[in-house]
């Protein structure tokens, strides 16, 4: 039997993401009438999404709410799972992150959730030679490229370094502390 869908564990244990812990930004969803029904459900909720301030949540309860109802089967990938790694680990596992700059780990992906805002994901993915994407199409249509793979798309990772106490894949001693009173990565 297959599973419906399949959602990365988001780490965070607060009981407003119970029971499935899991990260709304990184998921597979099988085409099937199971999910069909749990994502119309999620359209007519944006009430539910504009009242809790989480669209997290409310997919959350969803996902509990078909399971028991429609028998909708839900697989959740291990917060500590080390092929699909996230800004959980970014930001609270350092021995994950030292595993993988040496190359121990080598991640298919990694979603930088637990992250403050997208000038912070954009800074901690280039910092961990993680971006490709060239600064001349960022915030620009696709449309006004050309040919966006030549444009936009670099074939080494653009690596720079923004702060000293969060995780790089070079060392950035020189550089400013993001968070208050944490000591250098590196």
């Amino acid at each position: 039997d297959e599973y419906s869908s399949t959602i990365k564990d988001d780490g965070n244990r607060q009981q407003r993401f119970a029971p499935y812990s899991a990260n709304s930004g990184f998921y597979f969803v099988r085409s099937n009438d199971r999910s069909k029904v749990l994502f119309r459900s999620m359209m007519y909720a944006g009430d539910l999404i504009f009242a809790a301030r989480s669209h997290q949540q409310v997919l959350i309860q969803l996902l509990s709410e078909h399971n028991s109802l429609s028998g909708l089967r839900v697989k959740v990938l291990s917060r500590d799972d080390s092929e699909f790694p996230s800004g959980y680990h970014y930001n609270m596992r350092k021995d994950y992150m030292k595993q993988m700059v040496r190359g121990d780990k080598t991640p298919y992906m990694f979603h930088m959730c637990w992250t403050l805002n997208r000038e912070d994901k954009v800074a901690y993915m280039k910092q961990m030679g993680m971006w490709y994407l060239k600064d001349n199409c960022v915030g620009r249509k696709a449309a006004s490229l050309g040919d966006i793979n030549t444009a936009c798309c670099s074939a080494e990772p653009i690596i720079e370094c923004a702060y000293k106490d969060k995780a790089s894949i070079i060392p950035c001693k020189d550089s400013p502390q993001k968070d208050k009173g944490s000591p250098s990565f590196w």
